[in-house]
């Protein structure tokens, strides 16, 4: 059975999952809580694994991650995923763990997700989460009453339910670049892109854990949507928590169509490619943190390059290039040891080293990839 558990003045709002109420594959993890938010349903991410309770590093968090543990605290949708130690620095360890979420599990044992471990991330880069209000119990809702409560009637309490809204990135070029989209009333639906910024479009990345926006491209860059129009003439200081926060026209009050839709490009936007012309055989690279880089090949395995090479759309297995000249690399090397395995679906849900700007320096260390296919072309 879970617990919940408020401090006095709400300042820290913890809810946790005892060991029943998981079944971890692994036996590792044994809870979940958020801590230090002004109520139960926000706070900084904490873990316990086998009885030690840790901190949970931001760097791969994300909204979809986010959006499990919500639901499986009884808290609704996630709402934003503050980063940077906005509730505060924990104690103890700082686990890795990465989790890939798609947002429709449970809860979070049901995620692909990394080997556990300490982590080099401190105590200011850890997790946190703004839950909805979406409450799906009385309990999780704020109470008030009146200072003079009429006689008769003192058994009688209000109850105050918050809304829910949510944004999300759709037909994205990766997890953290896309069309803008609002949830809102029941409903999803668009931002238009009159005023529309980098200032703007770093509340929404910030918000997904997406780091800072790179561009605020507009004029349905990402697609043009359907249905409602939320938002119009938003204009963000840029220090709000959410989009919803920021100076805009009424809620569906706009003069746009749906060819004027607004989207975001984020620092942590991640892709994937060959970077030969066929698209399907030369240097296995990266986009990260606004830029292309290699992947090494320490501990490169056959399921990895063929997963690369489904990934792209270059037939089912790969081949691993050999011979290459020594030099050092120019550019960066964002990862190294990645290890794939027959159960992942993504190149993204792979164990690896951590983000790194010279995981390798000799030219013989780079991957290098020759599919068994060429790109396919999808056709309209």
């Amino acid at each position: 059975m879970g617990k919940e558990a408020m401090s006095i003045g709400g300042i820290v709002g913890i809810i946790s999952v005892l060991p029943g109420d998981l079944e971890s594959p692994v036996g590792e993890f044994t809870g979940f809580r958020l801590v230090n938010g002004s109520t139960v349903c926000s706070g900084r991410v904490e873990i316990q694994v086998l009885g030690t309770w840790g901190t949970l590093c931001d760097s791969r968090w994300d909204i979809s991650d986010a959006h499990v543990l919500c639901h499986h605290l009884n808290c609704g949708f996630a709402e934003s995923v503050p980063g940077g130690g906005h509730f505060g620095r924990g104690t103890g360890p700082v686990w890795r763990d990465t989790f890939h979420c798609d947002g429709t599990e449970s809860h979070l044992v049901q995620c692909p997700v990394t080997a556990l471990g300490a982590s080099s991330c401190s105590h200011d880069n850890v997790a946190g989460v703004f839950c909805s209000g979406k409450e799906t119990r009385l309990t999780l809702c704020n109470t008030s009453l009146p200072e003079a409560v009429p006689e008769g009637i003192a058994e009688d309490v209000g109850v105050v339910c918050s809304g829910s809204r949510r944004v999300w990135l759709v037909n994205r070029a990766g997890r953290c670049a896309g069309r803008v989209e609002i949830y809102y009333e029941g409903t999803w639906g668009t931002v238009c892109d009159n005023s529309w910024d980098v200032t703007d479009a770093t509340v929404v990345c910030r918000q997904l854990g997406c780091g800072v926006a790179m561009e605020a491209p507009g004029s349905a860059h990402y697609g043009e949507g359907s249905g409602q129009i939320w938002l119009d003439e938003v204009n963000c200081s840029g220090g709000e928590a959410a989009l919803w926060d920021c100076p805009a026209e009424a809620w569906g009050q706009h003069d746009c169509r749906h060819k004027e839709d607004a989207g975001v490009v984020c620092s942590e936007f991640t892709a994937l490619r060959l970077e030969k012309s066929d698209g399907c055989s030369g240097r296995l690279q990266v986009f990260y943190n606004g830029t292309w880089g290699s992947v090494c090949s320490n501990s490169m395995t056959r399921d990895t390059m063929s997963l690369v090479c489904k990934e792209l759309g270059c037939g089912g297995e790969g081949s691993l290039e050999t011979d290459l000249p020594y030099g050092r690399i120019s550019g960066p090397t964002w990862l190294d040891h990645v290890e794939c395995g027959k159960m992942n679906s993504s190149f993204w849900q792979c164990p690896s080293a951590s983000w790194n700007q010279q995981s390798c320096y000799d030219q013989r260390e780079e991957t290098r990839i020759t599919c068994s296919g060429p790109k396919l072309t999808l056709r309209h």
